[in-house]
């Protein structure tokens, strides 16, 4: 049997090479079928479980570089510095200057989210209120609530002066310029704008873009979590400066 630093030693090894690892992984490593010695070693360590996939990986805490709202994924493996999703989106919505819907938390977080809010509301952890159609959550002190609701409601005001893009209220002119633009599009393009203009309409974004443009709401849908989700590959996209040289025009004497 190993000692404990060996296994220390090898659980280190293994984050290294693959960043995450799930309890079976780790306890190959450390030839052990106890979950219990697995926690206590990585303890020691210092670490963070996925908020998705039921809490089923783990990393060490040097690992993450977290983005702007403390999230960092790995090969479609999502993690908070906040910890579990429950205490992500209660810190997200206290953070927030207008609150949070379920499906904006939703794309930000790439997982179902309706069940932790439901749960952070009855526990009193957060407030609920119903603006611009849609249920805003928001966080449950009344004068920082008072302070996000008057937010969301100049953002909706302002959306709908400027928005244009509910699919039902579209005049002519304006769906066929977005469908010419559309059209003028790679395919990459194409289901990142398509994905972008779903995210703006909210809930059912997805099947209102994807008629409006004929494509399948799963691509649309796959544009807005790339879009979001920050899995972009711009390995396709020219450098600046790329190309062919520019000719000089020549001027006739």
């Amino acid at each position: 049997m190993k000692n404990p630093q060996e296994r220390l030693e090898n659980i280190k090894k293994l984050f290294d090479s693959s960043k995450i690892a799930s309890i079976e992984d780790i306890m190959t490593v450390i030839d052990s079928s106890s979950r219990m010695t697995v926690y206590r070693l990585l303890s020691q360590l210092k670490y963070h479980t996925s908020y998705s996939h039921r809490g089923s990986f783990y990393t060490l805490r040097q690992i993450p570089v977290f983005d702007f709202y403390g999230l960092w994924s790995f090969n479609s493996v999502r993690f908070s510095q906040f910890g579990n999703l429950l205490d992500t989106a209660a810190i997200l919505v206290q953070r927030s200057e207008d609150g949070f819907t379920a499906s904006e938390l939703e794309c930000l977080l790439q997982v179902e989210t309706q069940p932790a809010l439901l749960k952070l509301l009855h526990r009193k952890k957060i407030y609920r209120a119903k603006l611009g159609g849609h249920f805003v959550y928001m966080v449950a002190e009344p004068g920082q609530c008072r302070r996000q609701e008057l937010m969301r409601k100049e953002c909706v005001s302002i959306r709908e002066q400027v928005s244009g893009l509910e699919t039902d209220l579209l005049p002519d002119e304006l769906r066929a310029g977005i469908i010419l633009f559309f059209s003028l599009l790679d395919e990459k393009q194409r289901r990142l704008y398509a994905g972008l203009e779903a995210a703006k309409l909210g809930h059912g974004g997805d099947r209102k873009i994807a008629d409006l443009l004929g494509l399948d709401s799963h691509t649309v849908s796959k544009g807005r979590q790339a879009l979001f989700g920050g899995s972009i590959d711009r390995s396709g996209v020219r450098n600046p400066g790329g190309g062919r040289k520019r000719v000089e025009k020549k001027i006739l004497k």
